[in-house]
């Protein structure tokens, strides 16, 4: 796993346009605002463009791509056609299965279970209907937290609705998994349950 997953602050920035098919986004260390990795959904279908201008937005599938800032593959999350439920999988660098989120039937604000390649679980992720607020957690255990307020350096990025910070607690193991799988995460809440 790259080392870059290591630290426990990002801040994630989407690329906002008015005619924006397509999910994008810089992800920055807080503490120098630089760009360490950018999230890209290169490969939209025609019909998926068409169909994410319309209330079908939120079934459409998406292949997205986290990279660091040179293009090195990091993590890709993908997800088929979505009815009532989405599933959502997440592969390394290798596209090696890492794990799977699996949306909660009738959660207020958003609810994921996030399982590893074994689909055992390993957290879950719960927002609050009223606003951007979710929580990683297993076993009543806080192990991250993706949230609009921020009082560190980088506050100034906070000026539109677009970001937020993904703070990983220091308890969760630098080379663990499941730090691929709560940065894929942070990039699903747009797409599956804020859009």
């Amino acid at each position: 796993m790259n080392p870059i997953l290591n630290q426990n602050l990002f801040l994630v920035k989407e690329h906002i346009g008015m005619f924006k098919a397509s999910n994008n986004y810089d992800i920055y260390n807080p503490e120098n605002n630089q760009i360490i990795m950018n999230c890209r959904e290169n490969n939209l279908g025609f019909f998926t463009k068409i169909l994410r201008f319309t209330d079908y937005k939120r079934m459409t599938p998406f292949n997205v791509e986290i990279t660091t800032a040179s293009g090195e593959k990091l993590i890709s999350v993908k997800r088929g056609i979505a009815i009532f439920r989405s599933t959502v999988e997440v592969f390394d660098e290798k596209d090696r299965l890492v794990g799977t989120f699996k949306q909660k039937f009738f959660s207020f604000g958003g609810r994921f279970e996030i399982l590893d390649k074994n689909e055992k679980p390993v957290c879950t992720l719960q927002g609050k209907w009223t606003g951007w607020d979710f929580k990683f957690t297993y076993e009543n255990k806080q192990l991250a937290q993706v949230s609009k307020k921020w009082a560190g350096m980088g506050k100034e990025f906070f000026t539109s609705a677009d970001n937020y910070i993904l703070q990983i607690e220091e308890t969760v193991a630098a080379d663990s998994p499941l730090r691929q799988l709560i940065l894929a995460a942070v990039m699903c809440i747009d797409m599956v349950l804020k859009e």
